[in-house]
């Protein structure tokens, strides 16, 4: 007879399930940092469905979803949950786990009571018709990530997850070192194997953002483990020994180089040729690593931002950039020609299905995947490992939390098959980078969007609108704008034609993109039509302000010319909006 509450480490008899447990809670009303959003409670140990698992968590990996969930941002996972009917006030988050099966629903038959089990992170309805047909059950409608999107997480004695969540644990393994890999183990593997041609193979070049984190140094093994030349990027030369004994061919540290951003300005030369030679640059440092001229097949990208435009460039003509986070940002530029006419893919990427998880995990039971554990806490360190999460303060590699385990390194029951070098971070390590942006609230059906309710005042475009169109024609000098400018006290003329047709804007800014490269006389002597932004996007002076806002802030300008019947009447700009909010 099962007590009714086992202290922590009190392992039950096997298949003995009490009626309660100990686990760590967020709720609502304590959002925020790690140690205060995490506190210890007691639960009902909850009941599992014909295809699901109850497991005796042995050990939880920490991931950054947590982090978020705690701080209840961008999604409250309590409410989302409670709107979709489910009950529970609280949130029980880990998306990784080692343990031990100690009960599965009738219809599960490839585990039983008594297994040592990790467990993936991918859920998904198995009724889905997209799933029964099928499909890839990542684009189920019904997919969810277990212990971030699903309550019942890791983070409690026991667990309950999907059957085909669960996996063989690899004997030669600890606890805590089975528990922190599978999540960013299973991301990498659909990243580097999950996208036809284009999958990694041997005699490729894969160029590894990140090697030392989590899921870099994930992808430096899976790729070398498929024949493959990892090169690794770095934040620093301590570093550079981690990736190599991971299997990298070299290291680059990007500290090296200046460039990173987005793109400047087409029309910028000058910045654009700087650019161009920084990027350039970078390409010569693969090069130099490689021993030989060679563009990486296959770009593992992660940061976003900062770097898609160079790893775009410097990706081999077919090739593919792949994408699974934005880590810097989510607004990334891409220079458009290199994409099409090299026939680029940039492809994006999200965790794995079940056939990858498992593809994957043979690696790690074969000896080929070490989990690269940088450090372990005990049961009631598991906030403080969030909080240096938040904080940015936590290794490089991948952390875990021992939850039933009493004593870290247990669970081992093998040698390793293959001997490999373990990796060693430098003493001290941290991270420096900025930490990730909240991963992205989950984006609406179109019956969603339908029903969401937007805040607005209701200002219209011609409520701010400055009327009359100060312009030049398509042959006046760009000196004569200047001139309009300066004395009309505005940042850009409309351009009209013979027929008053607007056909373009020089602002301020083409101006000075006009004179990068060229002499003040040079520059003064270009005409209108050379310089301008050509068309002339539009609103109506009827529509909501807010619109008006986004539509500017869409296509990067400061500006719109208002129209009424379809003809200009006026403009107007950012700066309209900002006197506006501070109230003149």
């Amino acid at each position: 007879m099962a007590k009714e509450l086992y202290n922590l480490g009190e392992m039950p008899p096997l298949g003995m399930i009490p009626k309660q447990m100990h686990a760590w809670l967020i709720r609502a009303d304590r959002f925020g940092k790690p140690t205060e959003a995490f506190q210890q409670e007691v639960v009902n140990v909850p009941s599992i469905a014909d295809d699901e698992v109850l497991v005796y968590v042995m050990a939880a990996g920490i991931n950054y979803n947590n982090v978020w969930a705690g701080l209840g941002i961008p999604v409250n996972v309590i409410g989302a949950r409670n709107k979709a009917g489910e009950p529970e006030d609280f949130h029980i988050g880990g998306s990784d786990a080692s343990g031990i099966v100690y009960k599965i629903g009738k219809d599960v038959t490839h585990v039983k009571v008594g297994d040592e089990v990790v467990m993936h992170c991918g859920t998904w309805d198995r009724s889905c018709a997209w799933v029964k047909g099928g499909g890839d059950p990542m684009y189920s409608p019904s997919f969810r990530i277990w212990g971030y999107e699903t309550n019942y997480g890791s983070f409690a004695q026991f667990t309950k997850v999907q059957a085909q969540q669960c996996m063989p644990k690899p004997k030669h393994m600890n606890w805590e070192e089975a528990a922190s890999y599978v999540l960013v183990g299973a991301t990498a593997w659909r990243m580097l194997h999950g996208w036809g041609a284009n999958a990694v193979k041997k005699g490729d070049v894969a160029l590894i953002w990140g090697g030392a984190g989590g899921l870099g140094s994930m992808a430096i093994q899976i790729a070398k483990a498929a024949g493959a030349t990892p090169v690794a990027m770095v934040s620093g030369e301590d570093k550079f020994d981690y990736c190599m004994k991971l299997g990298a061919k070299g290291c680059i540290n990007r500290n090296r180089f200046d460039h990173w951003g987005m793109l400047p300005h087409w029309k910028d030369s000058v910045g654009y040729a700087k650019w161009l030679k920084g990027v350039r640059g970078f390409g010569a440092a693969i090069w130099e690593v490689l021993g030989e001229k060679r563009a990486p097949n296959i770009v593992f990208e992660h940061p976003g931002e900062t770097t898609i435009p160079t790893s775009i460039f410097v990706c081999e003509t077919g090739g593919m950039v792949v994408v699974c986070a934005g880590t810097t940002g989510y607004n990334a530029t891409v220079d458009l020609r290199y994409l099409w006419m090299r026939q680029k893919r940039l492809q994006g990427s999200h965790f794995a299905n079940a056939e990858q998880a498992y593809q994957m995990n043979e690696l790690a039971l074969r000896g080929l995947l070490d989990p690269c554990m940088s450090r372990a806490f005990t049961y009631a360190e598991l906030p403080v490992a969030h909080q240096l999460m938040h904080d940015n303060k936590h290794p490089h590699g991948n952390m875990a939390v021992l939850i039933g385990a009493t004593e870290f390194g247990l669970g081992a029951s093998g040698k390793p098959p293959v001997a490999i070098p373990h990796p060693t971070l430098p003493k001290g390590d941290v991270h420096n980078t900025p930490h990730p942006y909240p991963m992205s609230e989950p984006l609406p059906s179109v019956a969603q969007a339908e029903a969401i309710t937007i805040a607005d005042d209701g200002s219209l475009v011609r409520d701010l609108m400055h009327r009359g169109i100060v312009s030049c024609t398509p042959n006046d000098t760009v000196g004569t704008a200047a001139k309009i400018m300066i004395n009309k006290e505005i940042h850009a003329v409309v351009v009209m034609d013979s027929a008053g047709k607007a056909v373009g804007v020089v602002s301020q800014t083409d101006m000075v993109l006009a004179r990068q490269g060229r002499t003040p006389e040079q520059a003064r002597a270009l005409l209108a039509k050379d310089v301008m932004t050509p068309g002339c996007a539009t609103c109506d002076a009827g529509m909501l302000l807010s619109d008006a806002v986004s539509l500017m802030t869409g296509r990067r300008m400061h500006r719109l010319v208002v129209t009424e019947n379809d003809q200009p009447v006026g403009v107007i700009s950012m700066t309209d909006v900002v006197r506006k909010i501070i109230g003149e």
